[in-house]
């Protein structure tokens, strides 16, 4: 009887396969939308299963070390050991391409700072003397603007507490300020996007009460005013439908479960003398520093900008000036956009800088540099081009747990870091990861330090373009300070 009862089975599971098998095939034989499945039925699926695969087989099987993009599979585990405080050492020599075009090399002093000499990178004040509630930054690394909806839940708490920990500042993004940014107790900078979210009136403007309402939070620290960022210059965020619950459609003031798409740039900011305007609006409702957030595409923006502040009076100026490099983007972006718009961080940053000094602002202005610089190394380079400190989005990502997985936008991040699926959130635990944070911002500014202290320096604001070297198409290489060399003043007309 068993026997006959198995038979059966296996006759009625055959049947099964072959009308499945059957269904498909004339499924895809007379559909009309893909070739290869119209004329290989069945087989054909086989393309598409490896096509969607081959990302993953190419990271973790054929590609080496050096060769992934954004980030390849060397740099992601040094951040990893960063983040479990397990240091970046190795043995046996660097995988590092010293002979690659652009390769970066620090000019070693031949003799280095003794450890007795050496001295605490001091914090830097922004806004000092031109604002009513200045703020000292303690930390050269922060984290930079990641919005809650684009991040889950666990991963801004998660993020909040260890940057307290560390003593950086958190930049809201442009998502507006959530109860999560807030737990932690870190200091925080409230990001104003083009949709004005979470500072808006019912008719999407900015609204002073809102300012007023989130300035007289001890944490908030500054406001920075986002005209474009480095992953889609010109275009507005996108936040899908499927991410916007009644608690993010509350804190952005925007309706539940519809996509939320910001302006491709503030309405009511059409010009410099309009961002100066907006820039002393809020700083006057606030009292705190209010600086802006931008991706550079060539000299002409920061010449208007530095002339605009001559000409009406250096108290005009923005408190500080984010610069994101082209590389950028944590979110969802166009990759026309993403590929092809704005100049690299390795080129725009040391035009801001040098704008800023032929205008004679360096000093009224604090620079911070974002786009791919999450390694000391990078770091390190940011201050010798002329920053004050340095943001990183996906460095702190990678802190959290990230595995580039290249899925952000799909709602699916298998990490749980940028998604809304209580389930796959469940693999973020805020407990283990937010210690992960504070040790990678912890010991990239030891790292910075140690590579001054190699160059010969006290600290780490100490870094000229002198300090730095980038090896040319021919091999040798060239010091920064011949690739930028610093301008002179320029004397007002």
């Amino acid at each position: 009887m068993q026997s006959v009862f198995s038979v059966s089975l296996g006759v009625l599971l055959a049947l099964l396969l072959a009308l499945a098998v059957s269904y498909f095939y004339l499924r895809d034989i007379t559909q009309k939308k893909h070739a290869i499945l119209r004329n290989y039925p069945i087989v054909g699926h086989l393309r598409y299963f490896f096509e969607e695969l081959g990302e993953y087989f190419r990271q973790y099987f054929f590609l080496g070390d050096r060769e992934e993009r954004p980030f390849n599979r060397s740099t992601r585990a040094w951040v990893y050991r960063m983040a479990k405080g397990e240091g970046g050492v190795l043995g046996f020599g660097s995988t590092y391409n010293l002979h690659e075009p652009g390769a970066l090399l620090f000019v070693n002093a031949p003799f280095a700072i003794l450890e007795e000499d050496r001295q605490p990178t001091p914090p830097a004040a922004i806004g000092e003397g031109w604002c009513r509630a200045p703020f000292s930054a303690r930390s050269v690394v922060n984290i930079s603007g990641m919005s809650y909806g684009a991040l889950s839940k666990p991963a801004v708490r998660a993020l909040s507490r260890g940057a307290a920990d560390a003593g950086c500042w958190m930049d809201t993004g442009e998502g507006g300020l959530s109860p999560y940014h807030l737990e932690g107790g870190c200091d925080i900078v409230m990001q104003i996007g083009t949709a004005k979210y979470g500072v808006r009136d019912a008719d999407g403007r900015l609204s002073d009460v809102k300012l007023r309402e989130l300035a007289a939070l001890e944490a908030v620290r500054a406001f920075e005013i986002k005209l474009s960022q480095g992953a889609k210059p010109g275009k507005g965020g996108v936040l899908p439908a499927e991410k916007v619950s009644e608690e993010i459609a509350r804190i952005r003031g925007i309706p539940v479960g519809q996509s939320s798409l910001s302006p491709n740039r503030h309405p009511d900011i059409a010009n410099v003398d309009q961002l100066l305007d907006m820039i002393l609006r809020v700083r006057d409702v606030t009292g705190k520093p209010v600086g802006i957030k931008t991706a550079i595409g060539g000299w002409q923006f920061m010449n208007m900008l530095c002339d605009a502040v001559n000409r009406r009076g250096i108290g005009d100026a923005p408190d500080f000036i984010a610069v994101d490099g082209g590389e950028g983007g944590s979110g969802a972006a166009p990759q026309a956009l993403a590929d092809h718009m704005a100049l690299s961080i390795d080129e725009a940053l040391p035009r801001v800088v040098d704008a800023l000094i032929e205008s004679g602002l360096r000093d009224r202005v604090r620079v911070m540099a974002a786009g791919q610089l999450v390694t000391s190394a990078r770091a390190a380079w940011a201050l010798a081009c002329g920053a004050d400190f340095v943001n990183t989005a996906r460095g702190f990502m990678f802190s959290l747990g990230c595995i580039q997985a290249m899925r952000c936008h799909a709602n699916t991040c298998p990490t749980g870091i940028t998604t809304h699926n209580e389930r796959l959130q469940r693999g973020l635990v805020v407990e283990e990861k937010w210690q992960r944070v504070a040790n990678y911002c912890r010991n990239m500014n030891k790292e910075i330090d140690m590579i001054a202290h190699s160059c010969g320096l006290h600290h780490a604001r100490e870094f000229k373009r002198e300090h730095v070297r980038i090896v040319q198409a021919d091999g040798r290489s060239t010091a920064l300070n011949m690739l930028y060399p610093y301008p002179l003043r320029r004397v007002p007309s």
